[in-house]
């Protein structure tokens, strides 16, 4: 079974698949900064083993809500945990007043952000050398559902 764990600081398992996945794999120097010590942590478990992490926190405009630094472990990857993912911090961030989600994803992975009804905005940017683009989603109560609820549903 799946869990979703938040906390209120950089958990060592964020930290470490962080290292992982964007500095190891991708090759970022830059990883860790002051937005770590106020962004809410989400981190992915099957029983005690860290799958997956992200980190949100309240944007500049009322309602509006950051998303970032998700990242899946690559032995998980294929398992759909980036949606699962996304639909927590959703989930969390609709229950914490928010009204719609900005984020800075790399070009490689906008397609998957589409799929999660995300918008583009503006033009390519880079970030360590690094394809970006901004993205943003409005949040809606009645259709957030997490995985796990959309198939208690179905049954």
């Amino acid at each position: 079974m799946i869990r979703a764990v938040t906390t209120d600081y950089l958990s060592d398992a964020a930290k470490m698949i962080r290292e992982e996945v964007f500095m190891r794999e991708q090759g970022f120097r830059h990883e860790f900064d002051e937005i770590d010590a106020k962004a809410v942590c989400l981190v992915l478990y099957e029983e005690s083993k860290p799958m997956a992490c992200g980190r949100y926190f309240p944007g500049e405009a009322d309602g509006e809500y950051v998303a970032g630094r998700l990242a899946v472990l690559r032995e998980y990857r294929g398992r759909k945990l980036g949606r699962r993912l996304l639909e927590e911090m959703e989930k969390r961030i609709l229950e914490a007043g928010g009204k719609r989600i900005v984020l800075s994803a790399q070009v490689q992975a906008e397609g998957f952000y589409e799929k999660q009804g995300y918008v583009k905005s503006g033009a390519v940017y880079y970030d360590e050398k690094c394809e970006h683009i901004h993205m943003e989603k409005e949040l809606y109560s009645n259709e957030l559902k997490t995985e796990e609820e959309d198939g208690a549903a179905k049954r």
